[in-house]
């Protein structure tokens, strides 16, 4: 009997038997494969399964391969990733889908949309099996195919695989592809590559062990030659186990330029021979081994093929004249619509949220191709791993021989730490979410990452089980339950708290001994300053994918969009994107050399962060002329918005999904605002260096490119600030139309009390260049604020008549149309609305054309019907029950929006505290402190919009919570609070407390700095008036 990994790795030839004259098998119509012996464990539903190690008993007909006459010999197997062995029986008429269960079922694949079956054809050319399509129409000589497993789909990075088999798989086919001569490499990272290898088959090094190992195993073509090479780098491996050398594998091998390339010869139009090949973001052009071209999905409208000739059409220039179709000329047209073939799969699994819907079938002509991917896409697999929770049990290695590594074997699932190492990659999908503190005997495998210190010791699960908060708690509350951080009962807050799960999370502590070592890791404010621009660069790829993948999804599945404005939106966008996800991936290559986390063998002077960020501001100038569209883009896009009913309705259904955390207009003013954040980071960089610092040079001279980029932007991003600001209370207030009027600028929001003949009552005031509107907030399931009344500024007079009202922090405001007295919450409140107005006023007035216009006419009758300010209220408090339209019941609008929560905390935002709050944007690893316990919970949290969003890890594409912080305070805990940690603040509102902990000094006074700027939100210069930007220092 073979052991149970050979039983589930590899593949070899299919095996079926037919029915024959005189044979032991009975005739049923049908054909049919063996007859069934003892039931095997390791056989799958659908029937055993003959292999070789299992002899026929008595009477039983010898192995026959598909198709095979009487005497004939069998098939000979073809090898699997692991040179293991099996056959399948499968019915004739049995389609591709069929053998590809069988075989993952075998397997006890979980992650198997990644793999696929592959034969070679007559012409010596390997394909792939399709699902859909009969087994015997794709294999002409089935009895004499051999079919091998393989991995069809190689994601950018080997953390977006969940399971430590499918790791394990992945890590044999680069083996299979470096002994093939299919990954091209050096021979240093041919050795390094080798040397892992080693280390995950036999373990720790043994010169002994290894040169017998090396001598009974091929792993290079060279090998002999780089034998010494593998050795030496071998050692260095010491402790390491074989899943960490799994990933290691992967790791190395993704940077490779041959990582997951299948060639397709071709030549161009000038005859030059060439290869094609298609990965996950998009096609590839290779001349030899060197790439030539890379043409992202973003940029191709279309791909097809005619006879011998491969077409690929790309997107044309926005307003561009035509457009550019490349040809390519393939060796016959099976090999063109081999690659088409290819080229759609990996269109469809890493570009598409879900599968398109089948074509219907032309009732009397087709044209075109009628294949389809019909696996999972990507981020459906990751899903269903995910959401499913089906974790495989544990595995056997090929290699029976391995040594015990210097670590338990049990270390091949690593014991939870309270590193703030967030480069490591976490063994979850980027929406995982297992990352949180789980008990080590329930923890299931994962994927390998060099831990930074010794774990931590977990308490008894009984002991700090996460719990469901109650009502008077200040613990944070899911998006689903009402928030103890209210002002008013009737007030729902999105704040964190992590739902139930199997099993318990865990509250770990550190030992004295624990929390030492934690305090080795680089101490460099340099260090931390970098690591700022990873986690944030991290915040900020997420972000565009809102926008690249997420919202593209949801137009093409409806087909909302016009061409010609999905052309000018993802043209200007999708390019960008792609930029930050490899400027992303050298900032956390570089951070891991920093860290020393990376492989023993480089050696280098990698202390430093300047040369990356001067490469890359350079490569970003290219792109000026993207973020000079977005204001086209903007505008464009909410004209077709008003324009199109169903585009509008697209809209509003996608921004009330999970993954739309902000206005969904405002990741379109990201890019801008990004950079921003260089400027200043970068600035932070320079006044940290000392002028002889090594680092400094590069770092002033990526200042000064990206300085230069931000000054030509900045008034445009001050236009585009305040026109999404328009348009996102266009959509959130009711009764008015034209907000988003020329000319129109943003000030103020907040709260203020209207005196009325009923006393004080509660309205929400927006204060334009030239209208003041008042507004209430609707009691219907909209949740939106309904418009009372509008002011033009021209004509009107702010006095203070605490006095005269007998109100604290109260003022008059007098009008054409009308005097009303309002009261402020404070009398910091009181001084900003007073002064902001003043300001606006005078500004009205400087101007030449009087702003007369009014938002609705059916308002402006009805305001200038009557000076009765009562009855005006009382007529629009009825208004507040009417019915809304069928869209609007459906809306739900998200409670963390600066208008709702300055609704409920009685307060206030101007647009420049908006300003400053794009400016003191933030992401990171931070600890949390249970309410009821000595433990902490590591989440990442991303702030911006006055608001911390919660997530397990960086990974994830939604946030589980949030917590608006306008009204917030925050310090350093007292004595009296118990909290005996270093660079921990804490957050209060009332009574509602929260501690949060940062992982260095730097961190510690970043979080208190942005977190001040959002809950004082004291900004008192208008945007009325562009900043000039602060002058560079030039020493």
């Amino acid at each position: 009997m073979r052991n149970c990994l050979q039983s589930r790795s590899g593949i070899a030839g299919i095996k079926q038997e037919n029915q024959g004259e005189g044979g032991s098998q009975a005739s049923d119509g049908r054909d049919r494969g063996l007859l069934p012996g003892p039931a095997d464990p390791r056989d799958p539903p659908g029937g055993p399964v003959q292999r070789r190690d299992q002899h026929p008993g008595a009477g039983a007909e010898p192995e026959r391969g598909w198709g095979q006459r009487p005497g004939q010999e069998p098939a000979d197997p073809g090898a699997g990733l692991d040179d293991s062995q099996d056959f399948y029986e499968v019915e004739s008429k049995a389609d591709g889908q069929a053998l590809l269960t069988e075989v993952f079922q075998r397997f006890n694949l979980i992650e198997s949309d990644y793999f696929g079956l592959e034969f070679q054809n007559t012409q010596m050319s390997w394909m792939w099996v399709e699902p859909m399509k009969l087994v015997v129409k794709q294999v002409r000589r089935p009895r004499n195919t051999l079919f091998r497993l393989s991995v069809k789909f190689f994601p950018p990075d080997p953390s977006q695989l969940q399971e430590e088999y499918t790791r394990y798989l992945f890590a044999l086919q680069i083996k299979r592809n470096l002994m093939e001569g299919k990954l091209a490499c050096t021979e240093n990272t041919a050795a390094l590559l080798a040397s892992h290898l080693v280390q995950s088959e036999i373990g720790d090094y043994d010169e002994l062990a290894d040169r017998e190992y090396l001598k009974a195993n091929k792993l290079l073509p060279n090998q002999e030659r780089l034998l010494e090479k593998i050795m030496e780098l071998h050692c260095r491996h010491l402790g390491q186990t074989p899943a960490e050398s799994d990933f290691q594998v992967l790791e190395i091998a993704r940077k490779l330029e041959m990582y997951g390339v299948r060639f397709h010869p071709a030549a161009d139009r000038e005859g030059t021979k060439i290869n094609l090949t298609v990965a996950h973001l998009g096609l590839q052009v290779f001349q030899g081994n060197t790439k030539i071209n890379t043409f992202n999905w973003s940029k191709i409208r279309k791909l097809s093929f005619k006879r011998k000739r491969f077409l690929v059409k790309l997107h044309p220039e926005v307003h561009g004249p035509h457009q550019d179709t490349l040809e390519f000329l393939m060796a016959s047209r099976d090999q063109c619509k081999l690659f088409w073939k290819n080229c759609v799969e990996h269109h469809t699994f890493f570009r598409l949220l879900d599968q398109p819907k089948p074509k219907a079938k032309a009732i009397l002509f087709s044209r075109g191709s009628s294949f389809r991917y019909s696996g999972r896409t990507q981020k459906q697999l990751v899903e269903y791993v995910r959401d499913s929770g089906i974790r495989r049990t544990p595995y056997q290695r090929r290699n029976s021989k391995m040594r015990m590594s210097t670590r338990s074997l049990a270390s091949d699932v690593p014991k939870q730490s309270l590193s703030f190492n967030d480069s490591l990659k976490v063994p979850g999908s980027p929406s995982s979410a297992t990352v949180s503190f789980h008990s080590l005997h329930a923890q299931p495998a994962r994927p390998p990452t060099p831990p930074r210190e010794e774990p931590v010791k977990v308490a008894p699960p009984s002991q700090y089980a996460f719990q469901a908060p109650t009502v008077d708690s200040p613990q944070l509350s899911p998006y689903t339950v009402n928030s103890p951080l209210c002002l008013s009962p009737s007030f729902q807050m999105s704040t964190l708290s992590l739902p139930q799960a199997p099993s318990p999370l865990q509250s770990p502590i550190l030992s004295e001994e624990e929390e030492g070592r934690r305090k080795r890791y680089p101490t460099d404010k340099a260090y931390f300053i970098a690591k700022e621009i990873l986690t944030t660069e991290r915040t900020y790829v997420k972000d565009l994918e809102v926008i690249t993948v997420w919202f593209r999804s949801a137009v093409i599945k409806e087909n909302a969009m016009p061409e010609g404005l999905m052309t000018l939106l993802f043209s200007n966008i999708d390019p960008i994107y792609e930029f930050h996800r490899g400027f992303l991936k050298e900032i956390d290559q570089r951070l891991a050399l920093w860290e020393g986390r990376s492989n023993a063998h480089v050696k280098g002077d990698y202390q430093r962060i300047g040369d990356v960020m001067l490469r890359n501001m350079c490569a970003l100038k290219e792109f000026t002329s993207y973020l000079q569209k977005h204001d086209e883009v903007l505008t464009e896009l909410e004209k077709a918005t008003k324009r199109l009913k169903k585009l509008e309705t697209v809209y509003k259904e996608f921004e009330l999904q999970k993954v739309c955390y902000l206005p969904l207009n405002t990741f379109l003013l990201k890019p801008i605002q990004r950079l921003m954040h260089y400027k200043l980071i970068l600035e932070r960089l320079c006044k940290h260096y000392s002028p002889e610092h090594r680092d400094r040079h590069d770092c002033k001279e990526a200042l000064k490119e990206v300085a230069e980029m931000a000054a030509q932007l900045q008034s445009s991003l001050i236009r585009l600030e305040n026109f999404q600001k328009l348009t996102e209370l266009q959509r959130d207030l009711i009764g008015i139309e034209n907000l988003t009027a020329p000319g129109r600028e943003f000030i103020r929001e907040g709260c203020l009390y209207k005196l009325t003949k009923k006393g004080l009552q509660q309205r929400m005031f927006f204060l334009f260049s030239d209208i003041l509107l008042y507004t209430s907030k609707g009691v219907t399931a909209t949740n939106q604020f309904k418009v009372h009344g509008q002011l033009p500024l021209h004509g009107m007079l702010v006095e203070e008549s605490e006095n005269e009202w007998s109100v604290p922090h109260c003022f008059t405001i007098y009008s054409a149309q009308r005097t009303i007295v309002v009261a402020a919450s404070s009398k910091v409140e009181m001084g900003k609305w007073m002064e902001d107005m003043n300001m606006a006023i005078d500004m009205a007035k400087k101007s030449q054309e009087k702003s007369e216009l009014f938002l609705d006419s059916g308002l402006c009758d009805r305001s200038n019907r009557s000076s009765d300010e009562v009855s005006l209220e009382q007529e629009s408090e009825d208004d507040t029950h009417s019915s809304r339209s069928s869209l609007d019941k459906q809306t739900h609008h998200r409670a963390n929006t600066t208008m709702h929560v300055c609704w409920h905390r009685n307060t206030s935002v101007s647009m420049s505290d908006h300003s400053l709050a794009v400016e003191n944007q933030l992401s990171g690893y931070l600890l949390r402190k249970f309410k009821n316990s000595n433990g902490w919970q590591k989440l990442w949290v991303v702030f911006t919009n006055f608001c911390l969003f919660f997530y397990k890890t960086h990974q994830d594409d939604f946030p589980l919570a949030s917590l608006p912080l306008l009204g917030y305070t925050v310090g350093t805990p007292g004595e009296s609070d118990s909290i005996h940690k270093e660079y921990v603040f804490k957050l209060q509102f009332k009574s509602h407390v929260y501690y949060f902990r940062a992982e260095s000094e730097y961190t510690f006074e970043r979080w208190m700095e942005v977190i001040k700027s959002a809950a004082s939100a004291t900004g008192r210069m208008s945007l009325l008036v562009p900043r000039d930007p602060p002058e560079m220092n030039g020493n």
